[in-house]
């Protein structure tokens, strides 16, 4: 090679790697300085490398001192950054825009001792113009623009100590022609793998703000429906204390006391009133929280047998297959909510198979902490576009007003309770609604340690 061949400042390459999925744990101006850092050590090591190897390989005088002391400048630069952002959560554009303007600032100084604008990686620049735009707000990108504008401007005006003779009709022979090939493919590839992934980032997020939309209006529509039942439970209240008060005049009247079978007709009407009573209050609990108020603590198959035992005594299914494998009972906290929920599924199981309804539950996950709830039944099973939109409201076969409304509410139950609600169908026939959900959701409060200093105050 031509010893006067130019000096490839090497610029910073993006992580190719598949971006980080988690932004609630970081802000995304932490994660886009951590990326800055992480290009950074690239660049360093890059630039490092070239210099030593054309220096010592190619036998090409450079100002070796001040070119390395520039990388180990921008080394330090970007340890400190390194320790200074990594307890942060958020990070400012201003932080940003400082940080690329150090990357423009260095890569100008590498490119005047190596040849200055005669050097064709002076391209390398359009890399930090596009790293701002992606980054930054269009007025700090439009600043990254100014100052590599005023980077080449200034190695125009300011020639270096090193210059670059550029011969190009000798076509792919000529060492200036090879750089610039070579500054093409690296600045055309690496923008495309860098803008690929912060499109991917970008997409990612994009869907992650349309999933919180959406749970925002299913939860304002859960809102609006829990003030309507608890409106109508209110309301209810009153004529359901007339109708006790008069069963339990008409007891006492003659034509009633005289007539056992007109008695047990009105012993039933009572059984019913207060189960009227029952659900109203229920209703009344659990409007405005999944857990209702005063809490019961309980063992998780108490609660589930109880829960069984009330439903199949209320509801006219034939068989109620119910399987508890628990190799250990565990304490939790009686929850209204939870209870609801698994009776809504229950339901829904028996309108689609009012012969057979199974439930089965199990403990799994790491030492058995996972709750899982199965219940099964025999009938036609969910539609395609049923099991694809599972959990939206209204999102029924049954052809009724209201349809799907269980199903919604129990899904976000499960979501308010960190759990999850799946769905899919039996082979040959019927469906199977599986819920999942920590114990750790159900566990009583722990008490609280006593304070030494207390102990020491007293």
């Amino acid at each position: 090679m031509d010893p006067r061949s130019p000096v490839a400042a090497t610029p910073a390459s993006p992580d190719l790697s598949e971006p980080a999925h988690d932004e609630r744990a970081h802000g995304a101006g932490l994660r886009n300085m951590q990326q800055l850092i992480e290009l950074r050590w690239y660049a360093i090591v890059g630039q490092m490398a070239t210099i030593g190897f054309v220096h010592f390989a190619l036998g090409i005088e450079l100002p070796l001192v001040n070119m390395l002391g520039i990388a180990g400048c921008l080394a330090a630069f970007n340890l400190a950054s390194l320790v200074f952002w990594r307890p942060r959560q958020e990070i400012g554009d201003l932080a940003l825009l400082a940080g690329l303007l150090v990357d423009v600032g260095a890569l100008s100084a590498q490119l005047y001792l190596s040849g200055g604008i005669s050097n064709p990686f002076v391209f390398l620049y359009l890399l930090q113009v596009a790293l701002g735009a992606v980054l930054l707000p269009a007025w700090a990108s439009w600043v990254v623009v100014a100052a590599t504008c005023a980077g080449v401007l200034g190695m125009i005006m300011f020639p270096g100590p090193v210059t670059i003779q550029a011969n190009p009709a000798r076509g792919i022979a000529d060492p200036y022609v090879q750089g610039l090939l070579a500054c093409f493919l690296l600045t055309a590839s690496l923008a495309a793998l860098f803008i690929g992934r912060i499109a991917r980032i970008l997409r990612d997020r994009d869907a992650r703000l349309a999933a919180l939309r959406q749970q925002a209006v299913e939860e304002e529509h859960i809102v609006r429906m829990g003030l309507l039942a608890s409106g109508a439970a209110h309301e209810l209240g009153t004529p359901l204390a007339t109708l006790s008060v008069l069963l339990g005049d008409w007891r006492r009247m003659a034509p009633f006391t005289e007539h056992p079978d007109l008695q047990q007709d009105l012993d039933e009407m009572q059984a019913q009133l207060g189960r009227c009573k029952s659900i109203v209050t229920g209703i009344l609990l659990s409007a405005g929280d999944a857990r209702g108020e005063a809490p019961e603590p309980t063992t998780l198959a108490t609660f589930l047998d109880g829960l069984v035992s009330e439903w199949n005594a209320t509801r006219p299914v034939r068989t109620l297959d119910y399987r508890r494998h628990l190799d250990t009972d565990v304490p939790i906290i009686s929850d209204s909510g939870l209870k609801q929920m698994i009776g809504n599924i229950l339901d829904n199981a028996l309108e689609a198979s009012p012969e057979w309804v199974g439930m089965e539950v199990t403990l799994e996950g790491d030492d058995g902490q996972l709750l899982v709830l199965a219940v099964s039944d025999e009938g036609p099973g969910f539609s395609e576009q049923t099991l694809a939109n599972f959990g939206k409201p209204y999102n029924s076969t049954k052809g009724r007003p209201g349809g799907g409304l269980g199903l919604f509410l129990s899904l976000n139950v499960a979501r308010s309770l960190g759990g999850r609600l799946s769905a899919a169908n039996r082979s040959p026939r019927g469906a199977k609604v599986v819920l999942e959900l920590p114990l750790s959701a159900l566990a009583p409060p722990q008490p609280e340690p006593p304070d030494p200093d207390a102990d020491d105050d007293e």
